[in-house]
């Protein structure tokens, strides 16, 4: 019995290094924003709150990402944009372009960390679990 999604499993690297292209953007893009304020610069002027929004990105994205990463190839494989992601933002945080230091040191670098991590390893959690209830 072959499922559409389980035939195409052995061909999925070129689907995967792609989706681990678009992790790297996503944890660029989620990193420069991350600032984001509601100063009346960029966003309307609303007292100079501090409007995180790529958090609400990466918690979108993230777990999308390995849920198509799933699909195409193995659970293994399947953590690679997730471990991509992870290492662009920290890699680019910490040691930033030009030697900056780009990844702030307060609750919007962390709230970034989990909102797009914790739901990524849950997709992946949640693979392994229906794998253990299929062979087991």
């Amino acid at each position: 019995m072959t499922v559409s999604g389980e035939s195409s499993r052995g061909h999925g690297w070129p689907m995967i290094v792609l989706l681990a292209f678009d992790a790297v953007l996503l944890a660029t893009l989620e990193l420069f924003y991350l600032p984001l304020r509601l100063d009346g610069l960029v966003l309307p002027k609303v007292g100079d709150v501090p409007f995180p929004v790529s958090v609400l990105v990466a918690v979108a994205t993230t777990p999308l990402l390995v849920f198509a990463a799933q699909r195409v190839a193995s659970r293994r494989l399947a953590m690679i944009p997730l471990l991509a992601w992870l290492f662009t933002l920290l890699v680019l945080g910490v040691a930033g372009p030009g030697g900056d230091t780009v990844l702030m040191v307060d609750w919007r670098a962390m709230l970034l960390l989990i909102g797009g991590a914790l739901p990524a390893a849950v997709v992946l959690g949640g693979s392994a679990t229906k794998a253990a209830t299929r062979s087991g």
